[in-house]
């Protein structure tokens, strides 16, 4: 009886230091499964499926938001091998990792989820999460019309569209992304402000925000802004602890002709500074601007990349290099293809990681942070490696 008491005053104990973070041996450990999330803790989970991108963000009381859920059916060896496996479609992989995560929460249901834009690779595993996963708000950058900057007959648009409708008809709850708003997003004790989307951006100031796009009307068809270029950027702050993404927002102008298609940059700048930061458009040629890269100045990026031309050898270049911003910085890459490595290995041997997925934990009260990368080839989340712990810049 004294044993059984005494292991349940050791388990309370254990209880109660996890409330201010993890004992020493309960941090995460190479070859280990990573350790459930805990109160107080925010976990920020980068999926790594080949196929697509989709985060799950877990904030401190619990609460959960999923940006994107991609389903690309490029077939390889363009793009990467499905992780864990073919055996199911990539949203079912996203659906039970993200049920998997949630269990730790005691709450089998997604409170939010943000659409960035209409693309394969970030809509098209949303039907089999909302089947997994019960969603609360589904806020998305075009809803209600899609019209802007003009309809897309796409069969993967389409399909986008008719599922977001039947969820409005069965009662559910769909809103437009809010440029400017800090309270779209309901999470205790963290701050998700809305940047910019549809060629909108929030000024810094208050809630206001201003437009970078002219109207559609006086544009040229060839010149009218694609899907990329309307993507929905965030920048998540969890007390000194920041970050950004921005999913496949572009800071190309068309080498200049045309400088107001570069949202990207202007992003960046009401953003500020940030500890991590995602490359937008998976680190491909034409995002993750020079001019970006000295604004948001993270010491971690990462890539969510599944094709092979993921990253581009000039924005990795960017990424890290010293003379945009001083300092230590590591690059994390869901995936990197052989063709790429082959390519681009002077650039590509720098990265910190080249699989997995990547966890950004960041400790209770936004203090500190450490980044992990979990084996993608099956469900067990074994660590592969652990980056960390590092302050948060609280800039």
């Amino acid at each position: 009886m004294a044993a059984a008491t005494t292991r349940r005053g050791l388990l309370l104990g254990a209880l109660a230091l996890g409330a201010a973070g993890p004992a020493p041996d309960e941090a995460d450990v190479a070859g280990r499964p990573l350790r459930p999330w805990r109160r107080g803790g925010l976990d920020i989970h980068h999926i790594a499926t080949g196929k697509g991108d989709s985060t799950l963000i877990i904030g401190p009381d619990g609460s959960s938001l999923m940006i994107d859920a991609g389903a690309s059916e490029t077939p390889t060896p363009a793009s990467l091998d499905p992780r864990p496996s073919g055996a199911r479609r990539p949203g079912e992989w996203i659906g039970r990792y993200a049920r998997r995560h949630l269990a730790a929460t005691g709450a089998a249901k997604l409170d939010a989820l943000l659409v960035t834009h209409l693309h394969p690779d970030h809509v098209d595993g949303l039907a089999d999460v909302a089947a997994a996963l019960p969603i609360g708000l589904w806020v998305d950058r075009a809803y209600p019309d899609y019209a802007y900057p003009q309809p897309s007959t796409a069969p993967f648009a389409r399909n986008y569209v008719a599922m977001v409708r039947a969820r409005v008809q069965a009662g559910g709850r769909v809103e437009r992304f809010r440029v400017g708003a800090a309270d779209q997003f309901v999470f205790p004790g963290v701050e998700i402000r809305n940047l910019a989307a549809n060629g909108e951006v929030w000024t810094g100031h208050g809630s206001r925000t201003r437009r970078l796009f002219p109207p559609v009307a006086r544009l040229a068809a060839a010149d009218i802004p694609d899907e990329n270029a309307c993507s929905a950027a965030i920048r998540l702050r969890y007390g000194a602890f920041g970050y950004f993404a921005a999913g496949d927002l572009t800071s190309d102008s068309l080498d200049g002709a045309l400088p107001w298609r570069d949202a990207e940059t202007p992003a960046a700048k009401a953003a500020g500074p940030v500890d991590v930061a995602v490359a937008a458009h998976h680190g491909m040629f034409d995002a993750t601007g020079a001019d970006v890269v000295r604004a948001l100045r993270p010491r971690a990026w990462i890539i969510p990349a599944w094709h092979a031309a993921h990253p581009s050898p000039d924005a990795l270049e960017r990424m890290l290099s010293p003379r945009l911003y001083p300092g230590e910085r590591a690059v994390f890459a869901t995936g990197l293809s052989p063709a790429n490595e082959l390519a681009h290995k002077w650039l590509t041997d720098r990265l910190t990681a080249r699989e997995g997925h990547v966890i950004v934990r960041v400790a209770p009260g936004g203090t500190g942070y450490r980044v992990v990368v979990t084996d993608n080839r099956d469900e067990d989340d074994r660590v592969l490696s652990t980056w960390g712990p590092r302050d948060a810049s609280g800039r």
